[in-house]
């Protein structure tokens, strides 16, 4: 009997379990789904001895999910290839409401052998740690925000409205603290959404000192630095873009990333009709929200701040050049679509799209190392 040269595995990993299926490269033969098997290096250990007596190369595959890289990283690591791809990305059939570990085990390996499938961007173990302190710190961020916004809730419901700009100011604080409340009861509710606000603020202080200092030995701070030289690019939205994105130089063009980030519009053609909508939202959401963010400030007139003169003061030329050419264009493209009636949040996207692409374009002149 003919020994096959190549397996191609599909897992469906789980906390508990690892379900398995493998196909032969004879596109006629059929899908052996081998079952569940533990989680422990030695139960995969187990599994590759036992294929590897069937095949002289194993390809595996298995969907990014909340268990992250780590098998991944253990199955190259034994010079194994290993695809993490995105779920979205494996073909289904539509109108099949039966979902199995059996039957996503034997599809991821279907597809892999037909080429269907590609990995996702696999962080190292380092550029992971990174993106994971910056996700602390978005959390914070976020966390801060529905703290005070339960405050300001709570407030409103007794009648007590701050008159001013309500931006946790000194004046601002100064105000909740002269306030009198109907009962003691009420005090103690006051205080205690005061503690929580006190409290988050101090963490996100204390997660952002951190991001700074471990990312300044980071391998890609000099992207880091270089994407700085954008307006509305500070050094939390640099990291952030670098952590979640790694080198974007390995896509051909910036409509590669976009549509990689979801910032394309979604497209429904059909015979001469061709209307384009929303924007996709796939990929990253991380990177979306802070290039939203950073887009925001191309609604000012054109200008060099003395902020971003000294963060480029140190960069090449080319880099400063590239800079000072996205914030004169973005800032005229948001006056253009102000006039012509857009609504501000399509402003903003289509800013962020421009203003990723003008990333990839500084990451072009940046060398860091592997």
């Amino acid at each position: 009997m003919h020994k096959p040269t190549t397996l191609f595995v599909g897992l469906d990993v789980h906390k508990d379990s690892i379900s398995v299926a493998y196909a032969c490269e004879d596109r006629d033969s059929d899908v052996t789904f081998v079952g569940p098997i533990g989680t422990l290096q030695r139960d995969v250990d187990k599994l590759v001895r036992r294929l590897q007596s069937k095949a002289s190369r194993l390809v595996f595959a298995y969907e990014a999910g909340p268990c992250g890289f780590v098998l991944h990283r253990y199955l190259t690591g034994k010079e194994i290839e290993c695809l993490v791809v995105a779920p979205t990305r494996i073909p289904k059939k539509p109108g099949d409401p039966i979902k199995t570990d059996r039957r996503d085990t034997i599809q991821i390996a279907r597809s892999l052998r037909a080429g269907d499938l590609d990995s996702v961007y696999v962080p190292s173990v380092d550029d992971e740690a990174i993106r994971d302190l910056s996700r602390a710190r978005e959390d914070g961020v976020i966390d801060l925000k529905a703290a005070r916004l339960r405050l300001k809730s709570f407030l409103l419901r007794l009648g007590i409205v701050y008159v001013g700009r309500a931006d946790w100011s000194d004046a601002h604080q100064r105000f909740l603290a002269r306030v009198v409340y109907p009962t003691p009861v009420q005090q103690i509710v006051l205080q205690e959404y005061l503690n929580a606000i006190t409290e988050i603020a101090d963490r996100l202080k204390r997660i952002t000192v951190e991001l700074r200092e471990h990312s300044s030995s980071w391998r890609l701070l000099p992207l880091v630095e270089a994407y700085q030289a954008m307006r509305g690019v500070q050094d939390t939205i640099a990291i952030t873009a670098a952590a979640e994105l790694g080198d974007i130089t390995r896509f051909d063009n910036p409509r590669q990333l976009a549509a990689f980030v979801g910032l394309v519009p979604s497209c429904h053609a059909t015979g001469k009709s061709r209307r384009l909508g929303a924007i996709t939202k796939a990929g990253n959401s991380h990177v979306r929200r802070v290039l939203i963010e950073g887009a925001w400030t191309y609604r000012h007139p054109a200008k060099v701040s003395e902020a971003i003169r000294k963060r480029v003061e140190r960069l090449p030329k080319t880099i400063q050049d590239i800079g000072r050419k996205a914030q004169v264009r973005l800032c005229k493209r948001f006056r253009r679509l102000t006039a012509r009636g857009k609504h501000p949040n399509v402003i903003v996207t289509a800013i962020a799209r421009e203003l990723l692409a003008f990333m990839w374009a500084i990451a072009r002149e940046v060398k860091i190392s592997a």
